[in-house]
């Protein structure tokens, strides 16, 4: 019953792992583009007011992982405050801000939708497809294993998270890269972020907008 019980949580354990998960959906590049090290990028993450703390972190775990990389990225938010208006998608502002600055690149990272999935989990069963040991008309003294062999399953939520990065350039005044990112169920706010930063630059490197180390 012991290894039973072991094998059943890792199971748990491992639909969990299953269920969440930051992706990667789609990526497109301006041809020939290619970042500078020396150019300062700014990162701008346009979320509702009520998400701020995601948007602090969205842009700081993004400029971590491009500062790795070697090059000059820094956040919207830590930079103008909480009180500016880009965080607000006013487009016409915020490159008047932007082009008054010593700012060349400047990268979004919009949430395009937030939604609630219902997905039915399957339960275990490990007598196949009757749920319990069939032994005849002597079923009724198995009866006891039915609650620990078997689970009919049930309908579970989650929290989904779609994610639209685009890279600007201010002086050639056209779009360098665009990518589609999807998150289910993140466990916390950061490890969103973090899996969102690590995704993108990664694809960026393969694109090969940035310089691979």
């Amino acid at each position: 019953m012991k290894r039973l019980g072991l094998f059943l949580m890792a199971i748990g354990l491992l639909s969990m792992t299953a269920c969440t998960s930051t992706k990667l959906t789609s990526s497109w590049k301006t041809p020939d583009a290619r970042l500078q090290q020396e150019n300062k990028i700014m990162v701008i993450a346009l979320v509702p007011e009520k998400e701020r703390n995601l948007r602090i972190l969205m842009e700081n775990n993004l400029v971590t992982e491009l500062k790795k990389e070697g090059y000059n990225a820094v956040s919207a938010y830590a930079t103008y405050g909480p009180e500016d208006n880009l965080g607000k998608g006013d487009e016409k502002a915020a490159l008047k801000k932007f082009r008054s600055s010593d700012v060349d690149q400047v990268m979004t990272i919009a949430m395009v939708d937030k939604s609630r999935e219902k997905n039915y989990v399957p339960g275990f069963n490990r007598f196949g497809p009757y749920g319990y040991p069939y032994y005849g008309g002597f079923w009724p003294y198995y009866r006891g294993w039915y609650g620990r062999m078997y689970d009919p399953g049930y309908y579970s939520e989650n929290t989904k998270y779609e994610w639209e990065t685009n890279l600007y350039d201010l002086k050639e005044k056209k779009l360098l890269y665009n990518a589609q990112t999807a998150s289910v169920d993140p466990p916390t706010a950061y490890r969103q972020a973090y899996l969102f930063a690590r995704q993108i630059v990664k694809d960026m490197q393969k694109q090969q907008l940035i310089a691979m180390k």
